[in-house]
């Protein structure tokens, strides 16, 4: 290994990560894994063909260490947007601890829920009932159940990404690209039922028009209109926002807000509170338990009273894990006012990218909310430059792609150490660019933007 003259952490070098125990694992997991992951957004393809580490030994805050013992810094996902405290929190770790001691399941149910249940309640006071959930993806299909329950209609409108459940994926029956700028290209509906076709209907964030359009079609048939309240997608604007809401009223749909990867980023609880727009339900999961598996589903009760009415039960929803380590990363996120500091470090994050392209001479684009912000190369192959940003950095021991998810472990030393490599790796990004041919200087292929089979 050499090392960096500015960051003194060591370059990895080619053959070390094509030859990664990582990698290797990797290559049996897809003999015996569909898709080889779990969660489509950890496929390794997705950000460094053949070179990313794939599997963590150990990690803690924003250190990772991969099964080669190799050390990096998260200026990533961290574990997918949901450590806003970091890996391995000791005050949230300490509460699941205690749930472990006492039986995390048991034929009795888990007190820990009414708890969770009446402190969802007071931080969102215009709502009423809560149901819970393990993950965001089912918690949103519960959503979809309760909605179309309590209001005896059968199509839901819209705008963002909602999971992979067969009435949001329905939208693709009728076009093929209805989901392209709601999650990703490529996706067939394999699986999903013919029936659903017309069901669920897209329309465009902060574009109230392409909402009117859907009601002037279906208003009557309208169960409900389900939106992420501040996505990718652009600024939130406030007025159409509010009109989203008068329509909902209007034509009696329930307006959902999915908050599951916009809750607990900006302020205690969902950002529609800081926007003042209030959703008729609102979905959470991710960062509210800090890593551990949990989801909840608040609303009105004239809504989620609906779910009495239909089969909506799980075992594992009813273990002890969730619901603790939830309240101990509330009650921390509360008490330390952990929004406002996840918006400092998006700021800090992008004013160091603007300065680091500038001093390279290359252009960005810019977007997500402060706490995730990330960035775009201006270049007719973007897709190959983030590779190369990729690759370059992880040689520098950083899992870094575009869009950093911010954490309360990410520090000013984190930060600096970060942005030293950042300018080395802009600057061999600019001369790739000068080179003509920036694909020539990756050390593999370029990563995927699409939907698509492994195998």
């Amino acid at each position: 290994m050499t090392r960096s003259t500015k960051t003194n952490m060591p370059i990895l070098d080619t053959a070390a990560l094509t030859s990664s125990a990582g990698q290797a694992l990797y290559d049996r997991a897809r003999k015996i894994i569909p898709g080889g992951t779990q969660l489509f957004s950890k496929r390794p393809e997705l950000f460094l063909p053949d070179l990313w580490p794939v599997y963590y030994a150990k990690a803690n805050g924003i250190e990772v260490w991969d099964l080669d013992q190799n050390h990096f810094l998260d200026f990533a996902s961290v574990g997918i947007g949901t450590c806003v405290f970091g890996a391995s929190d000791p005050e949230i770790d300490a509460a699941v601890a205690s749930a472990i001691q006492a039986g995390s399941m048991s034929t009795l149910n888990n007190p820990d829920e009414v708890e969770l249940a009446e402190l969802l309640v007071e931080l969102h006071p215009w709502s009423d009932l809560v149901r819970f959930a393990r993950t965001g993806g089912e918690a949103m299909t519960v959503a979809a159940r309760v909605v179309r329950a309590a209001t005896g209609r059968d199509k839901i409108a819209f705008c963002g990404y909602h999971g992979w459940g067969d009435w949001y994926l329905a939208a693709n029956l009728s076009s093929a690209e209805n989901l392209d700028a709601h999650l990703l290209a490529g996706l067939q509906p394999t699986g999903v039922p013919s029936a659903l076709q017309g069901s669920a209907i897209p329309f465009r964030y902060n574009n109230i028009e392409s909402l009117r359009e859907i009601v002037s079609q279906s208003g009557q048939s309208l169960a409900g209109i389900v939106m992420e309240p501040y996505g990718v997608a652009g600024e939130p604007d406030l007025s159409f926002l509010k009109e989203v809401r008068e329509i909902a009223d209007a034509c009696g749909a329930v307006l959902v807000f999915d908050e599951v990867t916009s809750g607990w980023r900006m302020n205690t609880g969902g950002v529609h509170m800081r926007l003042g727009i209030e959703p008729d339900v609102a979905v959470f999961a991710k960062c509210i338990s800090n890593g551990y598996p949990m989801a909840a589903i608040i609303g009105r009760h004239e809504v989620m009273d609906a779910a009495q009415n239909s089969f909506i039960s799980s075992a594992y929803w009813t273990e002890r894990i969730g619901p603790a380590a939830a309240l101990a990363t509330i009650r921390k996120h509360r008490r330390e006012n952990v929004g406002e500091y996840l918006i400092h470090v998006g700021g800090v994050l992008q004013a160091g990218w603007e300065t680091a392209a500038a001093d390279n001479g290359l252009s960005l684009k810019y977007f997500g909310m402060p706490p995730q912000r990330g960035f775009i190369f201006n270049h007719d192959k973007p897709d190959v430059l983030t590779t190369l940003f990729t690759q370059e950095m992880l040689k520098r021991g950083f899992l870094a792609t575009p869009r950093v998810f911010a954490t309360t472990k990410h520090q000013d030393r984190e930060i600096a150490l970060y942005f030293d490599a950042v300018g080395e790796v802009f600057a061999i990004i600019a001369k790739a660019i000068a080179d003509g041919d920036p694909q020539s200087w990756l050390d593999g292929r370029v990563k995927h933007s699409h939907f698509e089979r492994l195998n």
